[in-house]
């Protein structure tokens, strides 16, 4: 059996995209830059920690600022991971995704139970008790009992520690997938205990594959706090993903996006959008598009290392998840791989166009 602790331990979601090695022709000062950077440090995160220390320090010669296994105070283990690293004056805070054979963040996804706040709205409770919500408790401004670190409260600590020592350095907070659900949910508890020192140190948020997380009050607040903070909340969304399009808002869900939605086609080209296409996923209008996208996807992954470089090139487990992607669209267009391609070849024009 493989030593998961080790250096050269790869997840299966690292398999589907192996890439380390950081893209020189995006350089600090590129308005693609952060976008960049935060969806690698998203797809790393689902590594280990010597694996996570080996590619921050020696692959991308940043500083690696810790790693963090957290209690989930409900299912009464530890389920929630995240990382640090430290680029020149900012901070990257990422957030683990679901990992597809992990039992624990899939009871964190499908627990769609409400939970709410007064004056803020409804939040996705499998999620908030992921990020540190207590058992019987809440979000008392300092854990009160638990048997582990919980995720909120112990990054919240280490951005103090480390911000407190240099009055330049910002804080970036980013994840895919289920880590793109806490990235975003924690400048909401940051802001209900107050804490306007940390949230003026945030330089922004960015996610990939992010599902809803809230209601539409939710999503009003949200978005008059990141107004009032100055805070860039850039919320990245490919093709069929299915994933962005969870849970479903329609009557009987009532879960709402909010913030702006950088969408990008099969081609890698971007644009920003209120709402991502075929919002719920199962529109009938949308069938036959998907399908010619998943043919695409398909065809391209033979190609495309041809087309753009050797870097690009696929290999056979995502090929083999590519196919699966012709009987559902959505599944293999949530990978880690597309957004990494995304932001190097689409988010330059994205942003530009934004400017």
């Amino acid at each position: 059996m493989p030593d998961k602790e080790s250096g050269s331990f790869i997840s299966i979601i690292g398999n589907l995209d192996r890439r380390v090695e950081w893209n020189t022709c995006i350089r600090p000062g590129d308005r693609e830059y952060y976008a960049a950077l935060s969806m690698m440090a998203s797809k790393a995160s689902y590594e280990n920690e010597a694996y996570l220390q080996t590619t921050v320090t020696h692959h991308w010669q940043m500083e690696f600022l810790g790693f963090y296994d957290c209690w989930n105070d409900y299912l009464g283990k530890a389920t929630t991971q995240a990382f640090m690293l430290r680029d020149r004056d900012t901070i990257v805070v990422a957030f683990r995704g679901t990992e597809p054979f992990n039992a624990d963040d899939w009871c964190s996804d499908i627990d769609l139970s409400w939970y709410e706040l007064p004056d803020v709205g409804k939040m996705h409770g499998g999620f908030m008790k992921a990020l540190g919500l207590q058992k019987n408790l809440g979000w008392p401004n300092r854990p009160l009992r638990t048997q582990g670190p919980l995720a909120y409260y112990t990054i919240r600590e280490k951005l103090r520690s480390l911000l407190g020592n240099n009055d330049k350095m910002k804080y970036v907070l980013t994840g895919h997938s289920l880590g793109g659900a806490l990235a975003i949910l924690f400048p909401a508890i940051l802001d209900m205990h107050g804490e306007m020192w940390l949230m003026e140190r945030l330089e922004g948020v960015y996610t990939f594959g992010q599902p809803r997380v809230g209601d539409h009050k939710f999503g009003e607040f949200m978005d008059r706090v990141l107004k009032e903070r100055e805070i860039n909340y850039f919320r990245f969304v490919y093709g069929n993903d299915i994933v962005p399009r969870l849970p479903y808002d329609n009557s009987a869900f009532m879960f709402k996006h909010f913030g702006r939605c950088c969408h990008f086609n099969t081609k890698y080209e971007g644009k920003i959008i209120e709402e991502e296409p075929n919002k719920n996923y199962l529109s009938p209008l949308h069938v036959i598009p998907m399908m010619m996208d998943a043919w695409h996807e398909l065809v391209r992954s033979f190609t495309i290392h041809r087309e753009i470089g050797p870097g690009y090139k696929e290999g056979l487990l995502l090929r083999t998840f590519r196919v699966i992607g012709l009987l559902i669209p959505g599944i293999p267009a949530h990978s880690p791989r597309d957004y990494v391609n995304s932001t190097r070849l689409g988010a330059s024009q994205l942003f530009r166009h934004q400017q």
